[in-house]
This record gives C-alpha cells, structure tokens and sequence, in this order.
C-alpha cells in the first residue's frame, strides 16, 4: 500500500495526541511511559522518522514533545527523542512497517512473569482467545534482557523479532508493535493486552476452584502447578486445531477504509455510532477497532467494521447493500443473515474479555462447560434470566433463534452478539451489563463461593 502523503506536522500532532491519550484510556501505558513513532515524508520530500520525546505524557502530548529525526543519522539519546529511538529506526527500516509503538500491556506483562532464575529464556506467549491467536499469532515471542530499556541488546533483537511477527514482548516491562499505521500498531497493542486479561480471568477462576478442591481434599498439592498445566493443555489444543475452538478466522484488519465513512450527511446517526463506538472502547466491552455494529436500512445496513472507537481516533463507517454478495468477510455476512431472519433493526458483536474468561467456566463437580450466564447480581438478574453460551461450532441458524429469544449471546470463541429494535443505544446496554454480570460472578467464584446457591431458582430450572 502507498504510504500516507501527510501534509503538514499538525496532522502527525493531532494523529499522535490521539493515540496517546487512547493508550492512556485503554490502560495500556502509565502517565509517562512508552513511546510511538512512524515515518513522514516532509512538504520538502525529506524522508524522517517522527518519535514522542523522552518523558512525554502520551494522554496529554504538546506539539513540542514530537521530534522529527533524519532516520539516516538518528543516535542513541539524540536530541530529547526517547531513549528507545535506535530501535524504532529499525523497525521502521522492516518491510511495510510505516509506524511503530511500546507500550507497558499491564495485563500481558502479568500474565507472562514467571520466577525463573535471570538470565533466562522465557517460552513463547500462547494466546487463547479468537482475536490475538489470529492477529498476533499462535505464539508471541517474550525475551528477557538484563536492560530491558533502550539496550544494544534490544536493538538487535526487537527489529529481528518484528521481522517476523506483528508484536513482540520485552519480559517485565511491555511489548514492541510494528504496523502499516500508527492506528494498526495500536490495534496490535490493544489485542495483546487483551489476550493477557483473558488468561489471567481463566488463571483466576481456575485457582479459586483448586484451591476449594484442596481444601476439600486435604491433599498437599501444587495449585499454581495444576493451574498451569491446564492452560497449556488448552493452548495446545487450541494450536492443534483452533477451528474446533474459535468460531471464525477474523478479516485482516484493513488499512484501506481508514477514515471512510459513507453517510457524513446523516448527523443523527453518526452521532450515533460514534457515542456506541467510543463507549465500547472506553468501557473495555471490546479491543481498539474489534468487533462491529449496524443499523439496518430498507435495502442497505450501515455498518461499522471496526466498532470499538475512541471518539478522538474514530473508524470507518460504510453503507452497504442489505442483500448477501460475495466477497462478504464472514462478520459481515453473519450481520446480514441476522438481518434477514427477523426484524431486528440494530446489531452489535463485541469481544467482551470478561464474558470470554467465563464462558470456558466449569461448576464443581461437573465436565461440561457452561451453557449458560445466570447473573447474580440485582441489576443483572432484574434484567436477565440467563444469558446463552453456546460453542464455536454454533450454527448461524441457532444463533439467530436464540437472539430471537434472548438478545444477547455468548459464542465461545467468537465474541458476543447482541440485537435491538431500535437504536445503537439499545442494544449496547446488553455487552456493557453481561460484562458486570461476568465479573460479579468471576468475583464469586475467586471468594470461593457457591454460584449455585446464589443462582436464582427459577434461572437454574431454565
């Protein structure tokens, strides 16, 4: 793809400014850490490498804490550049990569410690959930190093890493992203971040329930141990064959639509989509520019491929014939069936990492895992009676029945779907409550305790 032709440093200001402040939003950085970068060619044709100064806020950027760099003659410490500028150089010299990000991914971080003796050689991060498994890939590089900021040793082996994959995980301190935009490597970030929530949600329920066995037992057993073992028998499987585990393979993400939108005339409904957009992201109801969103029209949807969207950075908006074509991606076209088996009026699929965590949940005692999310809080349960959890394998003729039924489901693998009559608003509500459902009941579960007890006796007859 030909690179942007930005036009002024103004542009690459409020680009930045963006990010920066999504990043803080997202929780993916702390007030001064990390730093973004990407190439620009000046007015004059001159070819630079635009990076965040050393120390910069990134939610609260000046236009004075960006630095323009000849890529050519960019040192360790030049000027105020971050101290990091040697090793976004070269991966801004990788093959398509236009821009480039560190960011301090707490939850990844956590989820990849480990209390091995330094030096050490960390394993690969295995992601377990549909959307960093096929963006990312199966395994995600960690490496350790003794500095693990603005090293020689990290610039000879981050750009090599991010040859060959998207992301790339410093052990204990973050991870590096390379992408064809600043809004791609954000994208990258976010996923990743993500996909360490998810493994720690399962890691957390998975302790609270072995430790009860324990207790109940009076055996002496390694827990952490137990735990362990049974996320890498999941990550193995989920390698083996990840079609048995995740409901769909995701469209690339698409730089091609990035600042499309094909009703700007429509004010009320862009207002809309934006308002739904910038609360899927900022509630973490979905990662940066996932999921998706529609308002059905008489022979056209309007749709949001890449729904979650801070209001400040924004994703594209297209108009679209209602009727099936194609070269339809499978998100896509699901919209449309859901469309033509009913009524429905508005759509919203969201990758809501809570309701993921918990749909892998097993009761004690029991094999098989959950088929359904009883709330078991006040609100949750006013609400719903149960919400369905249904596996990756789910036919697009059950989903939609069950839709019809209950409005909201859960797909193992693949995400949450939810349906409204009338607006984006409407149908929001059901991702945004199903999370605070799920970390109520996660919450039960790590306190140890029994969710069949709290569970209402009507919704357990269901």
């Amino acid at each position: 793809m030909t690179p942007r032709k930005w036009q002024t440093s103004e542009e690459i200001f409020r680009l930045f400014h963006a990010i920066g402040r999504a990043s803080l939003l997202y929780d993916i950085q702390d007030s001064h850490s990390g730093n973004i970068a990407m190439r620009w060619r000046s007015p004059e044709g001159e070819e630079m490498v635009v990076i965040t100064a050393t120390g910069s806020q990134k939610g609260d950027l000046e236009p004075n804490h960006l630095c323009y760099l000849s890529p050519a003659e960019t040192d360790f410490g030049y000027y105020k550049a971050s101290s990091e500028t040697d090793i976004h150089v070269k991966i801004l010299s990788l093959p398509g990569a236009q821009a480039s990000m560190h960011a301090h991914v707490k939850e990844l971080v956590m989820a990849t410690l480990d209390d091995q003796p330094t030096p050490k050689q960390p394993g690969p991060f295995v992601p377990v959930d549909q959307l960093a498994f096929y963006h990312l890939g199966a395994e995600i590089p960690v490496d350790w190093f003794a500095v693990p900021s603005g090293s020689p040793e990290m610039a000879k082996v981050i750009p090599a890493r991010l040859a060959e994959h998207p992301l790339t995980i410093i052990y204990g301190h973050g991870a590096m992203t390379r992408g064809r935009t600043l809004k791609e490597a954000f994208f990258n970030l976010c996923l990743a971040n993500n996909a360490g929530y998810i493994v720690r949600l399962l890691e957390r329920q998975w302790l609270a329930l072995e430790r009860d066995r324990e207790n109940q037992s009076g055996k002496k057993v390694s827990v952490a141990e137990k735990v362990k073992n049974r996320l890498e028998e999941m990550r193995a499987k989920i390698k083996a064959d990840p079609g048995s585990y995740f409901h769909f393979k995701p469209a690339p993400y698409n730089v091609d639509i990035d600042g499309r939108c094909d009703f700007p005339e429509e004010d009320e409904i862009l207002k809309e989509f934006r308002k739904a957009g910038n609360r899927l992201f900022e509630s973490r109801l979905s990662p940066f520019h996932t999921g998706s969103m529609s308002v059905r029209g008489v022979d056209y949807l309007l749709y949001a491929p890449q729904a979650a969207m801070p209001y400040e950075v924004g994703g594209p908006l297209l108009r679209l014939p209602l009727a099936l074509e194609a070269g339809d991606d499978f998100e896509l076209a699901l919209h449309k069936k859901i469309y033509a088996g009913g009524d429905f009026q508005t759509i919203i699929h969201a990758y809501v990492p809570e309701a993921e965590a918990h749909a892998h949940f097993v009761y004690p005692g029991e094999e098989r895992k959950i088929e359904r999310i009883i709330p078991v809080d006040a609100e949750g349960s006013f609400a719903y009676l149960v919400i369905p959890v249904v596996g990756p394998d789910v036919s697009d003729e059950e989903l939609i029945k069950l839709l019809h039924d209950y409005n909201v489901v859960v797909v193992r693998g693949g995400g949450v779907w939810a349906v409204g009559s009338q607006s984006l608003s409407e149908v929001l509500h059901h991702p945004s409550s199903l999370r605070e459902i799920c970390l109520y009941r996660i919450a039960a579960v790590e306190r140890g305790l029994d969710l069949r007890k709290m569970e209402p006796e009507k919704a357990r007859r269901w």
